[in-house]
């Protein structure tokens, strides 16, 4: 990270941008060709702010044929995004606090986990608790991300704009 002024290493203000993104953009490769999209997710993160997240699909498609010939994924996600202004095009710039990584995608085949998985997602997309069970989670593909490394990084207005 370049800006180490803007980095977030406290894991309440790191939980706080996992509560509220919503939206995680997943990059995988294929071949070396790069693909991106945007997903919902959830996720667990240890007190030593060891982070796991987790995704839902489709049984079938192309992101799962990308996954089980590359399992290496980069992420990022964003929340409290604002445009500030300035006096000229170059002062404009975005309020946003995010957070940035990679990992390794993981199929999940079982039942247990991926009923603890579909409940995660759901409780970081709703703030509700939802159970599932064997016949629900039969319907769906979850992947597990195991992150390696992560970042967290916000950008406050900057002072001379403050009111």
């Amino acid at each position: 990270m370049t800006r180490r002024e803007r980095e977030i290493t406290d894991k309440n203000k790191l939980r706080y941008i996992l509560d509220t993104a919503k939206v995680i953009h997943i990059a995988l490769s294929d071949d070396g060709m790069p693909y991106v999209i945007p997903m919902n997710y959830g996720y667990e993160m240890t007190d030593d702010g060891g982070l796991t997240l987790y995704l839902h699909c489709a049984k079938a498609g192309y992101k799962l044929d990308v996954i089980r010939k590359n399992p290496r994924v980069s992420f990022s996600m964003e929340c409290d995004t604002q445009l500030f202004v300035g006096k000229v095009a170059c002062q404009y710039g975005m309020i946003y606090k995010s957070i940035c990584g990679q990992g390794r995608a993981v199929i999940v085949d079982d039942v247990a986990e991926k009923e603890r998985s579909l409940s995660l997602l759901m409780k970081t997309q709703t703030g509700e608790d939802f159970s599932f069970n064997e016949k629900m989670t039969s319907i769906v593909t979850v992947i597990r991300i195991d992150v390696s490394e992560y970042t967290g990084k916000e950008r406050p207005i900057p002072a001379a704009l403050e009111k």
